[in-house]
């Protein structure tokens, strides 16, 4: 075996603490208690593995995920988990990667991750595995970070681009100590939207890409629909604070505004910080720092092709491409529901929204919930799971990543 591979001895021995087996307690893969459409089951096929986020399967079964910090895995930021057995646990684990981050993706032969400033690939082998850990390749460098909603979610098209989102650090782009908003507001010319790069030139900067969609505060989710040929991605919307008029009430600003998704072209324009979408009033509207009073829509901005309730952050999209669910799932969309912890309590969920006629559906429905093993209108106890990133299987089987316990679940249709 070439001494360079993932696997060989002399990469795993310099690797210190990378290697060993998950701290789970059982042996092979574990039913999982959720609630999924009939036909479909779940297991759980690790556990306690970290504060996870992205995640995604090779062709041999094999999983890379990003974790959300590197504190408890030796400085790490990425686990890579196998099953040596074959009993459909995941009871192998080896870390790399110096930087904690979100984004995640295999194309063309390459790993490609992203930290939050970022974006790295590693080559791979025939067997999907990374050949030098310790040496990744920067692709894009220097994009801005300041410590609030700076994940960086990727996509990758056909035609050689990579798509990343850059979320806004501020949720209105006001005046400092003013309920004012700033005209032109200048966070736009580095975040809140979603950026377009060579997928394989190394060493690009921000001024390198191309701004391909503004106006999204902070897109988690983003994937690539080769159905469609489109880029779609997930946006967390706004708050209403002190700052924010009285006609926003505390129960409506528990309810607004909608969390959406956008299809994507080059030029989308979704409105922030001058516009939010109002999914009960189904208008966009503008927003209080810029004249709105509640009531005021504006047809200036790209609508969402769907809206979820207030602050359910949809943190991961996927377009399944898969065979083994039934013909309905085909090219669809399921969507991470993280949830909110505040009253009400909501989410906590995998969401599947169907493609007809080459659009997404405005309806969304439910497809895997109980992450939470709790009833969540009047919960007790601790929630046990809280669904995180979402991946395909070759076999067409669905992969959810949790961030409180660090499990990951396997949807199979049967």
């Amino acid at each position: 075996m070439n001494k360079k591979f993932f696997w060989s001895a002399g990469v795993l021995a310099a690797m210190i603490g990378l290697s060993g087996f998950i701290a789970n307690k059982f042996t092979g893969a574990k039913p999982a208690e959720l609630k999924l459409p009939a036909g479909f089951s779940a297991t759980i096929v690790a556990d306690s593995v970290g504060s996870l986020r992205h995640l995604v399967v090779t062709n041999k079964g094999d999983v890379y995920v990003n974790l959300n910090s590197t504190r408890r895995s030796g400085g790490k930021g990425i686990y890579f988990l196998s099953d040596t057995n074959h009993d459909g646990r995941l009871d192998k684990k080896l870390a790399f990667a110096n930087y904690p981050g979100t984004g995640i993706k295999i194309k063309d032969h390459y790993l490609y991750s992203t930290s939050s400033t970022g974006l790295f690939r590693y080559k791979l082998n025939d067997k999907d595995e990374v050949i030098s850990p310790d040496k990744p390749e920067i692709v894009v460098q220097g994009l801005v970070d300041h410590q609030h909603d700076n994940s960086k979610s990727i996509a990758l098209d056909d035609q050689g681009n990579l798509f990343v989102t850059i979320g806004s650090w501020s949720d209105a782009c006001r005046q400092k100590n003013s309920g004012e908003g700033i005209q032109g507001c200048p966070i736009l010319d580095s975040a809140a939207g979603v950026w377009k790069f060579k997928a394989n030139k190394l060493n690009q900067t921000l001024g390198d890409g191309v701004r391909y969609a503004t106006g999204i505060k902070n897109a988690v989710g983003i994937d690539y629909n080769p159905a469609t040929k489109t880029v779609f991605a997930t946006q967390h919307g706004r708050s209403f604070d002190k700052m924010s008029p009285a006609y926003f009430t505390p129960q409506k600003s528990a309810e607004l505004p909608g969390e959406t998704i956008y299809e994507l072209h080059q030029g989308t324009d979704a409105g922030w910080p001058y516009a939010y979408y109002d999914q009960q009033l189904k208008h966009k509207m503008v927003s209080p720092e810029y004249g709105g009073d509640g009531k005021t829509t504006t047809d200036k901005y790209a609508d969402p092709a769907v809206a979820f309730p207030g602050h359910m952050a949809p943190n991961d999209l996927l377009f399944y491409t898969g065979n083994m669910f039934p013909k309905r799932y085909k090219n669809g969309a399921f969507v991470v529901l993280h949830g909110r912890s505040v009253n009400p309590v909501q989410g906590y969920l995998v969401a599947f929204i169907p493609l007809l006629n080459g659009k997404l559906s405005s309806k969304w429905e439910v497809f895997a919930d109980n992450f939470a093993g709790s009833d969540l209108a009047h919960p007790t106890g601790p929630m046990k799971y809280r669904p995180m990133g979402l991946a395909q299987g070759p076999d067409g089987a669905l992969y959810v990543a949790d961030d409180l316990k660090g499990a990951i679940f396997k949807i199979v249709y049967k």
